[in-house]
């Protein structure tokens, strides 16, 4: 029995399935083009072998260890690290025997489909996961891991992995990068630029960060001009290791274009400490239209995700860090937040700003209109709580009338676990071929034009969205 319904996914008539299976074939073996990641790259550095499954595939996934941890499972028991070096869980098949027992709980969620489609393409698992077949799973998983098949670099050519980005701070050296350059290896692994520690107030030690950026961006003066020079040179830094974008994760979608000796005010005040939250608040405001402006110098996209409240529980960001699950969805607002930057460069043809979302509901009324007619504009594929089959569905279904196909850029798999990649671009295909197999079937497109456009959700859009 296989762990994988060869149909899943597709739609339940038989005729609209069939086309849908013949759109999915053609592109189930296409390039993955993965232009928004958060995968380590000292593993394509190093290339060394992944240490045991729960390394693989529970401690480093928000994914996974969020929904055990919402059960009750403290993140200690998951080999979550702690802030402070504390003890957490080491042994690996400790950790796998709870993830195990606990792996009913991820019934029709898309993780089920991800770690299933790993565990059965990549493994040769038909049996499913369960407290019986916990030893049996880490064994094998555990012997595969020693192959040399099994190393980050042979992955990603057995995955067919054209190009990854990762994502780094503008505080990072890219020495990971360095090394795999020099390396000579042949994969193309590129970093994006993420200057949140250096625009972001309420980022922690936001005025040491800013300090030492400014250091390294060859600038010795406290003015916000000198800033910005800072900011370009760290761009094009990031550009000289393959950047072709950069990432920011700001609250809210909220922009200004202040003058400049507004601005220069601003910047003193929160580099005090003494910033109110309304003023934090603008000058992250302020920086996306600095950032975008800055994009229109130097060529590199800008991709916005706002509308996360995240790292929402205190304990658990004093206790473990950030990023550990607890990024929740809020109202966000674009048509209004972005109008400042808009004014400013929204009518440059060569800018590109990518947006994304959490909330669904400004898909059909702020996202595609405003993508709709704006030159600068592109949306993103649904990110984070929506990169599901439910929610790449809903994502067609209310953009695609308005924006088109070709205001949108393709898929992005937002992930840390190595292994769900592939996973999810051929959940995204599916979706996509079921999709397109439904516009033909009510008349909507013809069975002649569905091809090419199923090429061009697959591959061909990120490739120009991002400039690859």
């Amino acid at each position: 029995m296989a762990l994988l319904h060869e149909d899943r996914l597709l739609p339940v008539d038989p005729g609209v399935r069939a086309l849908a299976h013949e759109l999915y074939d053609m592109v189930k073996d296409a390039p993955i083009i993965s232009p928004h990641g958060h995968t380590d790259p000292r593993w394509f550095a190093l290339n060394e072998a992944f240490p045991d499954p729960a390394q693989l595939f529970v401690t480093p996934d928000h994914y996974v260890f969020r929904m055990l941890h919402s059960q009750g499972v403290p993140l200690e028991a998951l080999g979550v690290p702690r802030a402070d070096g504390g003890a957490t869980q080491t042994d690996g098949r400790k950790i796998w025997h709870l993830f195990a027992q606990n792996y009913h709980l991820f019934r029709a969620t898309p993780s089920r489909i991800w770690l299933d489609y790993a565990f059965e393409t990549i493994f040769g698992f038909t049996e499913r996961l369960s407290a019986e077949t916990a030893d049996l799973y880490y064994d094998r998983i555990s012997q595969a891991l020693q192959r040399p098949e099994m190393r980050p670099r042979a992955l990603f050519e057995q995955f067919n992995i054209e190009v990854i980005a990762t994502t780094e701070s503008p505080l990072d050296d890219l020495k990971w990068h360095r090394m795999i350059r020099e390396s000579g290896w042949g994969g193309r692994v590129i970093t994006a630029y993420r200057p949140d520690p250096v625009v972001d107030p309420d980022f922690e030690g936001f005025a040491g960060n800013v300090e030492t950026f400014c250091q390294l961006g060859g600038q010795s003066g406290t003015s916000f001009a000198a800033y910005l020079d800072a900011h370009r040179d760290r761009r094009a830094y990031f550009a000289s290791f393959g950047a072709t974008a950069t990432d920011h994760g700001h609250p809210t979608a909220q922009t200004l274009n202040l003058d400049a000796a507004a601005a220069q005010a601003l910047y003193d005040k929160v580099l005090s400490g003494k910033a109110d939250a309304k003023e934090r608040e603008a000058f992250r405001a302020q920086m996306l239209t600095e950032m975008a402006k800055l994009s229109c110098e130097d060529g590199l996209v800008m991709q916005l995700h706002p509308g996360s409240a995240r790292n929402h529980s205190d304990p658990v960001q004093a206790r473990f860090g950030r990023d550990k699950g607890y990024d929740i969805p809020t109202r966000t607002d674009y048509v209004s937040a972005l109008k400042p930057l808009l004014d400013a460069v929204g009518q440059d043809p060569d800018l590109r700003v990518i947006l994304f979302t959490l909330d669904e509901t400004t898909y059909a009324r702020e996202l595609a209109p405003l993508a709709g007619v704006y030159p600068c504009l592109r949306l993103g594929p649904a990110w984070w709580f929506h990169d599901s089959f439910e929610g790449m569905w809903r994502y067609r279904e209310m953009t695609t009338e308005t924006a088109g196909f070709y205001n949108t850029v393709g898929f992005n798999d937002d992930t840390r676990a190595y292994l769900s990649i592939p996973a999810r671009h051929d959940v995204a295909r599916r979706v996509d071929a079921g999709f397109l197999a439904t516009l033909v079937a009510t008349g909507r497109l013809t069975e002649e034009e569905a091809p090419e456009v199923m090429h061009d959700l697959t591959h061909r859009l990120a490739r120009q969205a991002y400039k690859l």
